[in-house]
């Protein structure tokens, strides 16, 4: 993805403030070697493009002065209730740049699953995203949990991922944590409610 920054030159409460009001989102670019920059974003562009999920978790190529950098989100503040942006933080990356980034997890074939389709199980997704380590040029846009052969019972964990060789979980002294599990089908049981004897009737006097 690509997105257009300008550099920014006035600093301070009161500046930031006024180029929020013109539309603008301050932000700070750094990394690969280089000195710090303060740059301006559009707003509107950039409030967009992070609803996207690849915004968050892929390299995006940053023009700025005509040139092309590329660079990861790593950093945003936004209003407590305010559709508004009101900070953004870039790194710059290189070929040699190792990075360390939560990436999320796609979930696919759930429904054509046993556990699914024969046993009718419900797949709980225990996480969402997965922190891992690589080289920023390797990142990839997420991870494939493929839940194809999930059958009743079972349990699947950080192991049984299929990753490339040069990606490596982060569990953060956690063994094997478990990424989602299979759910059993409860059986509904209904219970008829005890029916009240009619009291017996009393003879009619004569």
């Amino acid at each position: 993805m690509k997105f257009v920054a300008f550099e920014r030159n006035l600093q301070g409460t009161g500046a930031s403030r006024r180029l929020r009001g013109a539309g603008k989102t301050p932000g700070i670019v750094y990394g690969a070697g280089k000195a710090p920059q303060n740059i301006e974003v559009d707003h509107n562009a950039l409030y967009h493009a992070m609803r996207k999920e690849a915004f968050h978790s892929s390299i995006l190529d940053m023009e700025i002065n005509g040139q092309v950098e590329q660079v990861l989100l790593r950093d945003f503040q936004k209003h407590p209730f305010k559709p508004l942006v009101l900070h953004v933080d870039f790194q710059r990356v290189d070929a040699t740049t190792r990075i360390r980034k939560k990436v999320p997890l796609h979930f696919i074939n759930e429904a054509e699953s046993q556990a699914v389709k024969l046993d009718k199980c419900i797949i709980n997704h225990v996480v969402t995203e997965l922190e891992i380590e690589c080289l920023a040029q390797q990142l990839p846009e997420f991870l494939t949990v493929d839940l194809s052969g999930a059958v009743k019972g079972q349990t699947i964990h950080v192991n049984d991922l299929k990753l490339d060789s040069h990606i490596k979980v982060l569990t953060h002294g956690r063994k094997n944590p478990t990424i989602a599990t299979v759910v059993e089908p409860v059986e509904e049981v209904i219970v008829a409610a005890p029916t009240t004897a009619e009291p017996a009737k009393g003879k009619k006097k004569k």
